[in-house]
């Protein structure tokens, strides 16, 4: 044992020192001989920065029901670089997946080289969780599972064709997904990765969280929507018919309550269906609307003042116009009738009368300050606007289609607009789907106004009456004065003729007649056997607008 403590001092000054020695030889040695290597192997190691995607903000009803939401979904991804048996990950994995195992292979092994595939998109968690499990049992190398968000439609059929759909990355594809997708789809994150050379994560590290999208509130009420979606597939069935449409609004405000489409689809499904079967047709589709479009005619009428209220016209039976004869539905002689008369029995001959006493330029002029030939500017992609020549294009017989809602194509939301100008008091406001954004109201364009108060109250008068006196009385709702009026158009076949099987059936109306606070628009496409717009889309209307006065709580 050393007792001299300066002995022990300097043994213990010896070691340091060799410790200190050898740490820098270690240190030169690394800096040399061994620098290569060590470069080589920091290499291997990856460092990336990849872009997180952002929380897609929900869809709501105008009461807070969720239309279409973000819930949680893993997706599972490999690097086929370091896989060495892809058959064996394959084999183990597709049970796990529920799918065929060359299905995978294929994946796994037909892009020599990739350092990427997707193995499985958006699937439940659970199956996730599962796979994540088996590859870390199994050591496999290269599998990876990922948190991802999908979009999910909790009401299925419901309004699908006016939510739309966002694909497989989140992004809005069609309806109300891709018309407020900027909103709606948020700010990604951005983190650095830090993987190694067995594809492990190493570190992630957060560089910015992101923004979650904003949530959007609509205007439509569940319970209307299904209500009427409910209506609209009995009459579809009843009728054999191939569709119907129908739109429910404030003719106020211009909220919409309800945009329904027959055949409805299911939502969660829309990535598979056909275009035809995604269109909201209420809005990107245009039809001949029938004597719903003697609105146009009544209203320009009593403006320019070639009709009077209570001016009666002489009416023959049949009208000769153009090489065109011109008729009423129903049988009868001569007649005199005033306007009102000729809106409850829908006479296309008193129509045209009053349109020839117009002109064409007015009745083109009114077309349009009623909204038709433009498209309305409601909140939804691809609205149609409509089509009619001009007067210049007319022929001789042009003047005898346009009064009675032929020769002029028109969407079911323009028609409903046009009877919410009257319903409105001659004021038309602008349709819209949206009510708000995150916190902020959605803006609403002002309305302007179309005709005067009084020919407004004058048209509402004739509508009651239509309903009331016999034009449309399947249309009536107990304890509710209503307003309204048929359409029933026949349809051009193939070889460019008025088809005398196919017709669409219409009806608008409002309620109360009074003081209007409810429009529905019901449009019912080729009823079988023959049916118009009293015995197929009145019965169809009454429903819906019972229904909705109820929910609504509008008072008797």
């Amino acid at each position: 044992m050393l007792a001299d403590p300066n002995k022990r001092i300097r043994w213990i000054l010896l070691v340091f020192v060799l410790i200190f020695g050898a740490v820098a030889l270690r240190s030169a040695f690394l800096a040399t001989v061994n620098a290569q290597e060590l470069s080589q192997r920091v290499d291997m190691n990856h460092v990336q920065e990849v872009d997180t995607p952002a929380h897609r903000g929900t869809i709501f009803d105008r009461d807070g029901n969720e239309l279409a939401v973000g819930v949680e979904a893993k997706t599972v991804i490999a690097n086929p670089n370091l896989i060495t048996d892809p058959g064996k990950v394959a084999g183990l994995l597709a049970p796990v997946l529920k799918c065929d195992p060359g299905s995978l292979l294929q994946k796994l092994t037909g892009d020599p080289g990739s350092g990427f595939v997707y193995l499985a998109r958006k699937i439940d968690p659970a199956t996730g969780d599962a796979v994540a499990q088996l590859a870390q049992q199994q050591h496999l190398d290269g599998i990876e599972v990922k948190a991802e968000e999908k979009r999910v439609y909790p009401q299925n059929q419901l309004a699908a064709q006016v939510l739309g759909y966002a694909g497989t990355d989140n992004t809005g594809l069609a309806g109300i997904e891709l018309q407020e997708d900027s909103v709606l789809a948020g700010t990604p994150g951005r983190q650095r990765v830090v993987t190694a050379a067995d594809g492990s994560q190493i570190e992630t590290i957060s560089l910015d969280e992101g923004v979650r999208g904003k949530d959007v509130w609509l205007t439509i009420d569940q319970s209307i929507q299904y209500e009427a979606e409910q209506v609209l597939t009995d009459t579809v069935k009843k009728w054999s018919a191939k569709g119907a449409e129908a739109v429910v609004m404030n003719p106020r405000t211009g909220e919409i309550y309800a945009m329904a489409n027959v055949p409805t689809e299911n939502a969660n499904q829309f990535g598979d269906l056909t275009d035809a079967q995604r269109r909201n047709h209420t809005v990107v589709d245009t039809y001949e609307p029938g004597s719903v479009f003697k609105v146009v005619m009544a209203a320009a009428g009593l403006e320019e003042g070639v009709v009077k209220p209570g001016q009666t016209f002489y009416l023959p039976p049949t009208l000769e116009l153009g090489g065109r004869t011109i008729q009423d539905a129903e049988d009868r002689g001569p007649v005199d009738w005033d306007l009102s008369k000729i809106l409850i029995h829908s006479s296309n001959v008193g129509a045209v009368t009053v349109g020839m006493r117009l002109g064409k330029d007015k009745l083109y002029d009114w077309i349009g300050r009623f909204g038709f030939r433009a498209p309305t500017g409601v909140d939804f992609p691809g609205e149609a606007s409509g089509f009619m020549d001009p007067p210049g294009q007319w022929s001789g017989s042009t003047i005898g289609n346009v009064p009675i809602g032929q020769g002029v194509t028109v969407t079911a939301l323009q028609m409903a607009t046009a009877y919410a100008t009257v319903a409105n008091g001659g004021v038309t406001v602008q349709p819209h789907l949206v009510r708000r954004v995150g916190d902020q109201d959605a803006p609403v364009n002002p309305g302007h106004r179309v005709i005067s108060e009084a020919t407004a109250q004058q048209l509402d008068t004739y509508f009651t009456q239509v309903v009331e006196d016999g034009g449309a009385p399947l249309a009536k709702v107990d304890g509710y004065h209503v307003a309204g009026k048929t359409g029933t158009a026949q349809k051009i076949d193939a070889d460019g003729k008025y088809s005398n099987t196919n017709y669409i059936g219409s009806f608008v109306g409002y309620a109360p007649a009074a003081e209007p606070q409810l429009l529905v628009m019901v449009m019912v496409d080729e009823p079988h056997p023959f049916g118009g717009g009293a015995t197929v889309a009145a019965p169809a209307f009454q429903k819906i607008m019972e229904f909705s006065l109820q929910k609504m709580r509008i008072a008797p």
